[in-house]
């Protein structure tokens, strides 16, 4: 190799240094290793090689290192100091020699060498720039082209590298050609070995929170904070919304002058429609703020535990609340985490009749105690007959159209009706006394106006 070609060499690799950050000092060892395995082709398999390229001029020289010995076991590392006396006059017993290789036979090695892990160095380098580039825009979004098809999944070219699109992050009802400009949230960069695998998705609510983020300045610059996003991709969305600064109405906000602002955003998404929810501390007026673009009247928290509720809504507004095919409360309770079951005024109050009159038909059983007796005591909230047995008699006198024989002859029949059915003793006195008025069946917080994103939404 000569030494022109060598500096030529050396002044490739400080370029290709500097403008793809493979460094040189790492071709020229590997070249120094593929020298030193050809090396030991010839000389020997444990044939101790000192390979050494000079970083100026790529110049290599080899030295075989052998310890002078009494007796040679292994002549690829041994030798008599006989032997090593006519290399190096004066050598003692116990010393290494080093003796020069020549390596010009091996320049054309060292050449395909270069080649070879220049062009190994160079992929893997600009697979790892590639990797740190985009890991760090997870979450971001990031526009591109389609590029190809493969089975379901969409490559999209992102210019330096490409991105897939499965389907289960696409946007059902989208159809796309080669070469149509698609835009996408990165979700996820692993790193894969032809490249960073760039995950994107237009499905996820990701996508729409930084869509919400890119044309809505008041949610950009945090004033108003999108805390939850529920998608049927394509169909329909629920986004909660909270508004830090009580001077901006955080829907208003939203929405945009004559819808202008939610629109883009429904655009981008094939036409989806963004149901935009008020949040609430008061947990009642949050669960029935989700069922917007409907109206509710009143919310009934059954179990806090397993989070349970009942949302009551005007007639005509039951359809609304359930949604085509339940879309609407569906994504509701996906949203909140909560088992909400919506049912109409009329629905709630025939209910609560067949409920009055079961309790009324249970009471008749009693011996003396009549249908219109029986109304009362439901109405006043004492159907249940083993709490009717611990009363006295002036506690029941309290109600309108039950006198003193009547009350006695009440609470007579109950204390039988326990002690016959296995009931437990009823001497004891009532815990509280009951009330004269009705008790309701849950506390109705106040009706809250219910907003939404305009007329696309509803």
């Amino acid at each position: 190799m000569a030494s022109t070609t060598k500096s030529e060499l050396i002044l490739a690799l400080e370029q290709i240094e500097r403008e793809k950050g493979v460094k040189k000092d790492d071709i020229l060892g590997m070249i120094a290793g593929a020298v030193t395995s050809a090396l030991r082709k010839h000389l020997g398999k444990t044939a101790i090689i000192d390979t050494i390229i000079d970083p100026d001029t790529a110049a290599i020289t080899a030295s075989w290192i052998r310890r002078v010995v009494e007796k040679v076991e292994n002549p690829e590392t041994d030798l008599t100091l006989e032997q090593a006396q006519k290399i190096k006059p004066g050598i003692e017993m116990g010393q290494e020699i080093r003796t020069a290789v020549e390596t010009e036979d091996y320049a054309r090695i060292a050449a395909q060498t270069a080649k070879q892990v220049l062009t190994q160095k160079v992929r893997e380098v600009e697979r790892d720039n590639l990797y740190e580039e985009f890991k760090p825009k997870e979450g971001e979004l990031i526009s591109g082209n389609v590029h190809r098809f493969m089975e379901r999944n969409i490559i999209v070219d992102l210019n330096k590298t490409e991105g897939i699109l499965p389907p289960r992050e696409q946007i059902r009802r989208e159809r796309y050609n080669v070469g149509d400009r698609i835009r996408a949230v990165i979700l996820k960069v692993d790193k894969a070995q032809r490249g960073p695998q760039v995950l994107l998705s237009r499905a996820s609510p990701l996508f729409m929170r930084r869509l919400l983020e890119m044309e809505i300045p008041e949610i950009n610059e945090k004033v108003v904070e999108v805390l939850d996003i529920a998608r049927d991709a394509g169909f329909r969305a629920k986004v909660v919304i909270r508004s830090h600064n009580p001077k901006v109405d955080a829907v208003g906000a939203c929405v945009g002058i004559r819808g202008s602002r939610i629109r883009a955003v429904m655009n981008e998404l094939a036409g989806e429609r963004i149901d935009l929810v008020e949040w609430s501390d008061d947990l009642s007026v949050f669960l029935g703020n989700t069922i917007v673009p409907a109206k509710y009247s009143s919310v009934r928290i059954l179990d806090k535990e397993v989070k349970r509720a009942e949302i009551i809504v005007p007639n005509e507004q039951l359809s609304l609340a359930i949604g085509k095919d339940g879309q609407n409360i569906r994504l509701a309770c996906k949203l909140t985490g909560w088992s909400l079951e919506v049912k109409s005024e009329g629905q709630k109050t025939e209910e609560t009749k067949a409920v009055q009159e079961s309790r009324v038909a249970d009471l008749t059983e009693l011996e003396g105690v009549g249908a219109k007796v029986a109304e009362v005591l439901v109405k006043a909230g004492m159907a249940d007959i083993e709490r009717l047995a611990t009363f006295k008699t002036e506690d029941l006198m309290t109600l309108q159209g039950i006198g003193e024989k009547t009350a006695a002859k009440i609470i007579a029949s109950a204390k039988k009706y326990m002690s016959e059915h296995g009931g437990a003793p009823v001497d004891a006195a009532p815990s509280e006394a009951p009330s004269s008025e009705a008790v309701p069946a849950a506390e109705e917080p106040a009706t809250q106006e219910q907003s939404n994103s305009g007329a696309e939404g509803n």
